[in-house]
């Protein structure tokens, strides 16, 4: 099942709802015939679908779909990625956090902050957290998946070699497209995750190809910190990633979901003047 938060594209000051999406996607994209069905009450426990209201998805602006307390990242995820970066693979899950403010819809903007002469993209498989986690097995780990969706884990490459570590290279507002949509009841252990830039392909991957899996990942980071309901996990970024430049268009498809589209832009300048 798909679950999408959105506010209608006509009332943009309207409070964000829930709703089950409905409709064909076909290589990763939704067909004309897709429509959001509002459901009443919480899509992570008890809902009731609301079927005598259906919006086409033309005319809904969608949301990050989930509201996280935290955004946890893994780094060198992927066999082919790790060789890429000519790293060793690593002994534990590498972690790192990025700030919800980071977090950014399917549609929306990724800015490009000054100062930084290379920005890429990662398409990444994410992780969304269902119930309060905490000290986990991983053979239990599953039960506390609530549902996948798509993440661009987007990097100031310059900024993360200078600093060596991740927080200002990952941390800029925008930096973490999380959709379009959760879906519920996937699989996770052999998904194609792709990443194109303009139409062309420039990352091509399976999960399969992961170091660490989802249940693993899961219970790893549990045992490091609790996790909650809506919590991210984005499980690293196959091999073939590189830079964005303002007036491209990112997309991030994942086998099973859909796709992530964002547009690429110049972070607006709204310092104004020094009082």
């Amino acid at each position: 099942m798909r679950f999408a938060r959105y506010i209608p594209r006509s009332r943009p000051e309207a409070v964000p709802r829930w709703a089950v999406v409905e409709g064909r996607v076909v290589d990763g994209r939704a067909g004309a015939d897709t429509v959001l069905i509002p459901i009443e009450g919480d899509p992570m426990g008890q809902w009731t679908l609301l079927s005598a209201l259906q919006i086409p998805l033309s005319k809904a602006k969608l949301l990050p779909p989930c509201v996280p307390s935290k955004v946890v990242g893994i780094g060198t995820n992927y066999h082919a990625h790790a060789i890429e970066m000519g790293r060793a693979l690593p002994a534990v899950p590498k972690m790192f956090l990025m700030p919800t403010t980071a977090v950014i819809g399917s549609g929306d903007p990724i800015e490009l902050p000054p100062g930084s002469e290379r920005v890429d993209h990662e398409a990444e498989l994410a992780v969304i957290i269902g119930r309060r986690a905490s000290r986990v097995s991983p053979a239990d780990a599953r039960s506390y998946v609530w549902g996948y969706t798509a993440c661009n884990d987007v990097t100031a490459r310059d900024f993360q070699k200078q600093d060596g570590v991740f927080a200002r290279a990952k941390g800029f507002d925008s930096f973490c497209p999380l959709g379009p949509w959760v879906v519920t009841g996937l699989d996770p252990s052999d998904l194609r995750v792709r990443g194109l830039v303009d139409g062309t392909l420039r990352q091509d991957g399976r999960t399969s190809d992961l170091i660490f899996d989802v249940p693993t990942l899961v219970s790893f980071v549990s045992h490091v910190m609790t996790l909650l309901p809506g919590d991210v996990i984005s499980t690293g970024t196959p091999s073939g990633v590189g830079p964005l430049v303002a007036g491209e268009t990112v997309r991030v498809m994942v086998e099973g979901i859909g796709t992530l589209e964002n547009p690429v832009v110049h972070r607006p300048d709204r310092s104004g003047p020094v009082a």
